[in-house]
């Protein structure tokens, strides 16, 4: 029986800490494929991945059987971020070192130097893809994409038809409201698109510059292809031709879609880049054995130690000014309705506070936190989450801006619910991707989602004055406005 080695002691070590420092975020980011509150579809990513490695295996043995990848740089890095991560209680940062371990993985297999060569740069970046990446674009940056999506949809509408008005993110054509909401913004397309570049970069391995205008490239792409799909649906609108319904939506989206990555697909074709020369064995730095085994003791240590932290978010909500829930709606008295346990927990945690109350039938949630980040998001992620089936039914400027979902239980029971972001300052917007966008930008103080849930066969006249009587009881500025 052969001993084992120093070396083969140190990579078990090394090997035994990336799996530690993995499993959290591993077990995370499965869950969020299979939760329906997330409506993440990146386990779709990880299979055209497995193909591809599948495909760079078969091809044939590398060329050069010496490892190029740093892999002790590229454990200290995971690290940092999974300490980051597991500090600030932020599972998609920690999940980002896995991209890191995918980048480790190639370079073990040798993919970049066989036959049908993968590029780990390039497969690492498709790994994050994966992650629930289309939620935090629109959180994020939902509410730019909304801004340039409309001033894209303007001009082209403009150069069809004289009486085109834009608002913001509203546009008027034929004298019928068009809204450029969350959904609207793209980000969707945006990041299929980019989905696409990033795996013809994978397998054509491109010098770094040219993968990164093809980047900035497809963006620009994807955000006309987006605005030219809202112009479509528009002219539908102003023909009378109903573009919004199944299945003429989803066709305008692939046809567009199609259009974006069309010019990549067809004349995409970059050389690759030079491969970089191995080291030879005299060229690495050779360590004596014994800080080889303390190195691969402290990784191992550290690993245990990073998972085992206690988490110390930054972005938890201080004292909040909360709206007062009225002690009566159109003569329905408040009942007031506890929190979950597990609701109260998370507010416990991370501060903020919420209140739930019922007027007869209408059920009233309000959720006031100074860090939107953490605690402001669309209602249909809760009610995914609850087993309901929701549909976004669109955005209405009667009274205050209200997007408006139609969500359908597990026992058939059907509701409508009204959600509206409302800041301190005063300030009502319809789109949880601008209040955290202005939020971001400065505006600070603290904002609330105000949201008003009644059955879906409630008489259209009493629901809009049970609407109008909350949004008078908690002194929510009105605006006048036309339904889209």
């Amino acid at each position: 029986m052969k001993h084992l080695t120093t070396d083969t002691l140190v990579l078990c070590a090394f090997a035994i800490a990336s799996a530690i420092l993995a499993a959290q975020p591993l077990q995370w980011l499965v869950r969020s494929w299979l939760s329906p509150a997330y409506g993440s579809y990146g386990y779709v990513y990880v299979l055209l991945m497995v193909g591809l490695t599948g495909m760079s295996l078969l091809s044939g043995r590398p060329k050069d059987a010496q490892s190029q990848i740093p892999a002790i740089a590229l454990l200290l890095l995971a690290a940092l971020i999974r300490f980051l991560g597991q500090v600030l209680a932020i599972n998609i940062l920690s999940a980002l070192a896995l991209a890191l371990d995918v980048f480790a993985l190639v370079g073990l297999l040798h993919l970049q130097q066989r036959p049908f060569a993968l590029s780990p740069f390039w497969m690492a970046a498709l790994f994050l893809f994966s992650l629930p990446t289309e939620m935090v674009l629109q959180r994020t940056l939902g509410f730019p994409l909304q801004i340039v999506s409309a001033e894209l949809s303007c001009h082209m509408l403009g150069t069809l038809f004289s009486n085109v008005v834009c608002d913001g993110v509203r546009i008027t054509l034929e004298q019928r409201d068009i809204l450029v909401d969350l959904p609207c913004s793209g980000a969707s397309g945006l990041l299929l698109s980019l989905a696409f570049v990033v795996t013809q970069n994978a397998v054509m391995r491109p010098r770094w510059y040219v993968g990164g205008l093809s980047l900035l490239a497809v963006i620009g792409c994807a955000a006309l292809g987006n605005s030219l799909r809202i112009s479509l649906l528009a002219i539908g609108l102003a023909f009378d031709l109903d573009l919004m319904a199944e299945p003429w939506h989803s066709l305008v989206g692939l046809a567009t879609l199609g259009l974006t990555v069309a010019p990549f697909a067809l004349f995409y074709r970059p050389g690759n880049a030079s491969p970089r020369k191995s080291r030879s064995q005299t060229d690495r730095i050779i360590l004596p054995k014994p800080i080889k085994a303390l190195a691969g003791i402290a990784c191992l240590i550290g690993s245990i130690a990073i998972v085992s932290l206690k988490a110390k978010p930054v972005d938890v909500s201080g004292s909040v000014l909360t709206p007062n829930l009225p002690a009566q709606i159109h003569g329905h008295l408040a009942q007031s309705v506890p929190l979950t346990e597990m609701e109260a927990h998370y507010f416990e945690a991370y501060g903020g506070q919420a209140q739930k109350a019922q007027f007869g039938p209408l059920g009233l949630n309000v959720v006031s936190t100074r860090a939107p980040l953490r605690h402001l998001h669309a209602p249909e992620i809760c009610l995914r989450g609850l087993g309901y089936k929701v549909r976004f039914l669109g955005t209405r400027y009667d009274g205050v801006p209200s997007a408006y979902y139609r969500a359908t239980g597990p026992g058939e029971d059907q509701w409508l619910v009204a959600v509206s972001y409302v800041s301190q300052s005063g300030h009502v917007t319809s789109s949880v991707g601008e209040a955290i966008w202005r939020w971001l930008n400065g505006s600070g103080g603290t904002w609330s989602s105000v949201q008003r849930i009644t059955p879906w066969t409630l008489d259209t006249a009493l629901r809009a004055q049970l609407d109008a009587a909350t949004i008078a009881a908690l002194d929510i500025q009105t605006i006048k406005g036309t339904n889209i």
